[in-house]
């Protein structure tokens, strides 16, 4: 099982870098995937491309990149699907009903990775957002904002633990 990541919508597949060499040091294989910026929904296809197998793998992102896999997840259902910072809404504008019209669509397994400070989710909706899944697990970070560079290591533990979950299932 690898778990592919892709970036947010300021990053690139190297952002990614130390997500996956985290993700390896555990025992996890895992790859950068690369998306042109836009909108999410005309990535999709750009990711779909770069994961072999997608049934039998694990797809997510930080942001952006987790807002594309979701899309992609809710098409075509991966192993599992992890989501880092997920962007809600947009900053200052609490409407989140558009974001995730989709999220009863997916089936897989989702691990959700967030800060309760994300300008990006407010932590309260997200949390009602996350009832909209049907089969999720939220893990959120006090005073951590959008993005998780200071509790990488605890978020790589998680994606770890979720993924060894998944592979115990299927055997």
């Amino acid at each position: 099982m690898i778990v592919y990541l892709a970036h947010g919508a300021s990053g690139n597949a190297d952002s990614m870098r130390p997500h996956v060499e985290g993700l390896r040091t555990r025992g996890i294989e895992a790859r950068a995937v690369g998306l042109p910026v836009g909108k999410a929904e005309k990535a999709v296809g750009r990711y779909a491309e770069q994961v072999d197998d997608i049934d039998s793998q694990v797809i997510g992102g930080h942001s952006y990149g987790g807002r594309v896999a979701s899309l992609l997840a809710a098409e075509t259902a991966p192993a599992g699907l992890v989501l880092l910072s997920y962007p809600l809404h947009r900053p200052g504008h609490p409407e989140w009903e558009t974001r995730i019209p989709h999220w009863p669509d997916i089936t897989s397994p989702v691990l959700l990775l967030s800060g309760e400070s994300d300008p990006f989710a407010q932590i309260d909706q997200l949390r009602r957002a996350v009832e909209r899944l049907p089969n999720a697990e939220l893990i959120t970070y006090p005073r951590i904002g959008h993005g998780l560079t200071k509790v990488l290591g605890d978020a790589l533990e998680q994606i770890a633990r979720f993924v060894a979950s998944l592979s115990a299932g299927a055997g």
